[in-house]
């Protein structure tokens, strides 16, 4: 039985996408086809082909696997490395007196 995938939203589904064609890219750059990848990362030839086209249906550790093998793993690290507004809600509940104000 086939799996319910939630919606995506379209900013998100244009991320996908865009992914997609970035992974297709870097693939072709290193003159990969994509059952070379695919027998590779140990998928089908066409996961591979929806993880290219934006699929959301596609795991996360698939999309792992892919970097891997285009040598492209560092770049998962940068996935929210810089969560500069988690860092400010995170001061805010620090204890201490209210910012701007010198303790009494």
């Amino acid at each position: 039985m086939p799996r319910n995938t939630p919606p995506t939203f379209p900013a998100a589904a244009r991320q996908l996408v865009a992914l997609g064609e970035r992974l297709r890219a870097a693939r072709r750059r290193r003159r990969l086809t994509q059952a070379v990848v695919a027998a590779r990362v140990g998928v089908s030839k066409q996961t591979l082909a929806k993880l290219e086209s934006g699929n959301p249906a596609t795991s996360l550790a698939t999309a792992l696997r892919v970097l891997a093998v285009l040598g492209l793993a560092q770049d998962i690290d940068q996935l929210a490395a810089n969560d500069e507004l988690g860092r400010r809600l995170q001061d805010i509940e620090q204890p201490g007196p209210p910012r701007g104000r010198a303790a009494p």
